[in-house]
């Protein structure tokens, strides 16, 4: 009888914990159990999931991920039939000691050199940029490329979350031909099943000629002072429009574009933080998504997955990280960052044609399930680099 395959995935962050890590490790823990395959996560001290999935084993053995319970965690390993796969969710501030954690990348080079464990990596973010800010960010910087040259001599195989990440990752190889693999990041929204139902809310009322403008995000800094210039002249003197804002932080930064433009009060909503089903239900009662990113849009962005998957219209910018897939398929329109005035000329424009955003948002759902649906993320990992595996490479 042929074996069950079984899978050790170590990551920083496990619902309930929230997280993009949190969200995408969930995702493929189901995908592999959905396959048959067994699964343990190996995670940090927190409160118990509130429910596992058939074939899932949750341990929260990892802590503070000090020394110490590393240790014992490779004690537990130890009592699994070698060799063991280890998928590791690479993030390098996401593992504590303020995201210098050394010993962490010193105990998978172990794993894979002493416990002959093949470690598979997962990178979602290689390192922190030098010169973006103090002394201490570069300090971090430096240590993020010790930690990526250990934790790439203990892989066997490497996936990135976007392509961009492989010229910066080729050097620490140290001469290593090890293929850097694309694995792109499914969204964690599920279409909901209803999207009319949410509650009442008037946003959602039958008001012929509305027109409803969404964003999704956690309203971080740099993206919420992309977003701040855009609200005005978007909403003033187009009383038709309205302005959705999703995520954890929407409410806040709500009241903040309110407190400095008390006429827009009715005319922007925030959902706070709320349920993947209420999530999806609101994405799909938006007519455009405005999305800009510093960096440009990329499959890493689960708030673009997330619009993408829900096949919407999506305005947002391109930038050094954008893969060539977003303008190659139509599926959105790119606006160069920093150009404020073309990204709202754009905006007006898709809000004129109807046809057009249609044609798009139905590109927008092909391009998701044939290139980035969780389904394509399964298959990739399940794989074998000798099976002729390409995944998309623009």
């Amino acid at each position: 009888m042929k074996p069950v395959p079984e899978w050790h995935i170590i990551t920083c962050e496990y619902p309930p914990q929230q997280g993009g890590v949190s969200d995408y490790t969930r995702l493929v823990a189901e995908g592999l159990a959905a396959e048959g395959d067994r699964v343990h996560v190996w995670c940090p001290s927190g409160p118990p999931p509130e429910e596992t999935s058939p074939g899932i084993t949750v341990h929260r053995a990892l802590g503070r991920i000090s020394s110490r319970e590393l240790r014992s965690v490779g004690k537990y390993l130890d009592q699994f039939p070698g060799p063991r796969r280890l998928l590791v969710q690479w993030v390098p501030h996401g593992y504590g000691y303020r995201s210098m954690n050394l010993p962490f990348c010193l105990w998978l080079w172990n794993r894979a050199r002493v416990a002959n464990d093949e470690v598979q990596l997962m990178v979602h973010e290689p390192f922190l940029a030098f010169g973006e800010g103090s002394w201490k960010q570069d300090a971090a910087a430096a240590v993020h490329r010790i930690m990526a040259t250990i934790v790439l001599s203990a892989a066997a195989r490497v996936w990135m979350s976007i392509p961009a990440w492989r010229n910066r990752l080729r050097p620490y190889l140290l001469g290593r031909q090890l293929p850097l693999e694309w694995l792109p990041v499914p969204s964690n929204v599920e279409n909901a099943a209803n999207p009319t139902s949410n509650g009442g809310d008037p946003i959602f009322s039958d008001r012929r000629g509305l027109v409803r403008l969404g964003h999704f995000g956690t309203f971080g800094a740099p993206i919420s002072r992309m977003l701040e210039p855009l609200i005005l002249p978007l909403l003033r003197d187009h009383c038709n429009r309205a302005l959705i804002l999703m995520g954890r932080g929407s409410t806040e930064f709500r009241r903040a574009i309110i407190d400095r433009n008390p006429v827009l009060k009715e005319q922007i909503h925030a959902t706070g933080e709320i349920a993947a089903a209420a999530l999806s239900r609101y994405l799909r009662g938006c007519d455009i998504m405005i999305q800009p990113y510093p960096d440009g849009v990329s499959s890493r962005r689960g708030t673009a997955m997330a619009a993408l998957s829900h096949g919407l219209p999506m305005v947002t910018t391109a930038g050094p990280l954008t893969e060539n897939v977003w303008a190659e398929s139509g599926a959105a329109q790119l606006v160069p960052h920093g150009d404020g005035a073309s990204f709202l000329d754009v905006v007006d424009g898709l809000l004129a044609d109807e046809r057009k955003r249609i044609q798009m948002g139905l590109r927008a759902r092909r391009l998701y399930l044939d290139r980035f649906d969780v389904r394509h993320t399964i298959h990739a990992l399940r794989s074998t680099p000798e099976s002729g595996l390409h995944l998309c490479e623009s």
